[in-house]
Formats: structure tokens, sequence, C-alpha cells
């Protein structure tokens, strides 16, 4: 049986005042859609949202969608606070990949 990982990620722009959450099953390559402004309409490329800031992986497209849904609601501030338990510099992941 074949195993799918799903990610949440979160997106800012350089000053760290924008974020954008989202999910894919495929994070290096849906960040570099975001990062190359495919969609230069969207709402990443309007607000320069290209520096992964965050990310969680699941096994179920289930519980990413649920948990995309209960950040998406939080305030930027909370957002923030999630960001630095494992990310306090707000240092781009993308490199890590």
């Amino acid at each position: 049986m074949r195993e799918y990982k799903f990610y949440l990620y979160i997106t800012t722009n350089k000053i760290h005042t924008c974020f954008y959450t989202g999910i894919s099953n495929n994070l290096l390559n849906r960040y570099f859609q975001h990062k190359s402004k495919l969609n230069p309409d969207s709402f990443t490329a309007k607000y320069n949202v290209t520096k992964l800031v965050y990310y969680e992986e699941y096994q179920y497209i289930h519980d990413a969608i649920t948990r995309e849904k209960q950040i998406k609601k939080w305030r930027q501030e909370k957002k923030i606070n999630l960001i630095k338990t494992t990310n306090p510099q707000f240092k781009d992941l993308s490199k890590d990949f």
C-alpha cells in the first residue's frame, strides 16, 4: 500500500507582516509555484508571500485540511507564536529540502 504525505504550511513576506496558510501533497513543488508567482493574481503573488516559515506533515488529507481551517481562523499573533515554536528566526525552511 502506498503511503502518502500531506503538508500544512505557512508562508510569509520578507518583513513577516502577511501570512498565507495552505496544504499540499508536494510541499517543495507548491513552494516553488508560490515563489515563481505562477498565478500573478494570487494572494501570495500580490503580497509577495514567498518565504516558507512553518510546516506540519500529515498522513491523511482530512487531518491536514482540518488543521488548515483551524489556523486560518487564528489572528496573526497566534500564527506568529506557532511559527516561533519551531522557527524563532523565521528562516526560510525551503532551503532544508
